[in-house]
């Protein structure tokens, strides 16, 4: 009883106490310890025996006191990610960042840009509320890292949250510098604004009057977050929509693909799917609002040419049939974007 006083009950504790018992025999202090590491091994380690570097990135290890990192302990933490990526991706670690770039931290010693790391973890974190000092440090490491200036950043320093606590003013600052000029980076800045942005901030405009185009961003790009259709397609962001629409009129009918071995993809096909759609209660109205610009029931699915929208749709027994068997006469335009809501754009 002892000895399982003293291991807890943990798996090693009750192996090494089964093992002395069996075979009546005192073990070596430096084999119990020797067994011990081996069946513990990958555990994490108490914080207690962490360096201070390591600690500032350990969530587990409590909130971090400010003051308590060595400047001597930056670049030792021997984990896979340097501080920096750690600390950022982790909105719970925020409060290291200032810390850790003033003890040293160097964003050359990470594999890729924190800010995107943590854009592919969250497109949209929280961060109205945070610290100025961190918004500040978050800043810095934007603008000091060219590999920051990419799609899935873009997507995120735009999105609402960030909005609110002004960081994209990094995105104008790009743009400002001239890191977002045209035929320079990997992907159409127009399609990596968040779709409120595009909207409702100047960035979209200030973009297209220093030469960016809608289409440039209907190609491949870095990145794993949705393109900027897609991305209003699926959130049914209507005034993103009509953005998109007004400039390329064709994406209604179909759109291209992001990578070469894949096939043109129809809209109205796409909506009609159960996972498509973030707000499912909206296919109605989208698919109403694809007819009303443009998209035909009559179009054949690129997957398989001898079927059509529609025979797809009644495949599937889909609400929207009917809404796609209406006859298709000269007022239908009209009515249809009158039932979601928002005037005929002109000409229909």
């Amino acid at each position: 009883m002892g000895l399982l006083a003293t291991w807890g009950c943990t798996a090693a504790g009750a192996l090494i106490t089964v093992v002395g018992v069996s075979t009546d025999t005192s073990m070596t202090w430096d084999l119990v310890k020797y067994a011990h590491q081996q069946l513990t091994e990958g555990d994490d380690r108490p914080c207690a025996m962490l360096n201070s570097a390591q600690r500032a990135v350990a969530a587990r290890c409590g909130p971090f006191r400010p003051g308590s990192i060595d400047r001597s302990d930056i670049g030792h933490t021997g984990y896979a990610e340097c501080e920096l990526t750690l600390a950022t991706r982790d909105p719970a670690l925020w409060p290291a960042l200032p810390e850790l770039l003033q003890k040293g931290a160097r964003l050359d010693a990470c594999t890729e840009s924190p800010l995107v790391a943590l854009a592919r973890r969250d497109a949209c974190p929280v961060f109205d509320g945070a610290p100025e000092d961190t918004l500040h440090a978050l800043e810095t490491m934007a603008l000091a890292d060219p590999r920051a200036v990419q799609h899935d950043s873009m997507r995120m320093l735009t999105c609402p949250h960030a909005r609110r606590a002004g960081l994209d003013r990094i995105v104008e600052a790009w743009r400002v510098s001239g890191a977002l000029r045209p035929g320079t980076v990997a992907f159409g800045p127009l399609g990596a604004l968040h779709p409120d942005a595009l909207v409702s901030s100047p960035l979209a405009a200030a973009l297209e009057a220093d030469g960016h185009r809608a289409r440039d961003a209907l190609g491949g790009y870095q990145g794993t977050l949705r393109p900027g259709f897609e991305e209003a397609l699926r959130t049914s962001h209507w005034a993103a929509l009509e953005w998109w629409l007004a400039r390329e009129p064709s994406l209604a009918k179909e759109v291209p693909p992001t990578q070469g071995d894949q096939l043109r993809w129809i809209p109205l096909q796409r909506v009609l799917l159960a996972n498509f759609l973030d707000r499912p209660d909206t296919q109605a109205d989208m698919v109403t609002f694809l007819l009303a610009h443009g998209a035909s029931p009559q179009q054949r699915l690129p997957s398989n040419p001898s079927q059509t929208v529609l025979a797809f749709a009644r495949m599937l027994k889909s609400p929207s049939v009917a809404l796609m068997e209406a006859p298709a006469d000269g007022g239908a335009g009209t009515a249809r974007v009158a039932v979601v809501g928002r005037p005929a754009p002109p000409g229909e």
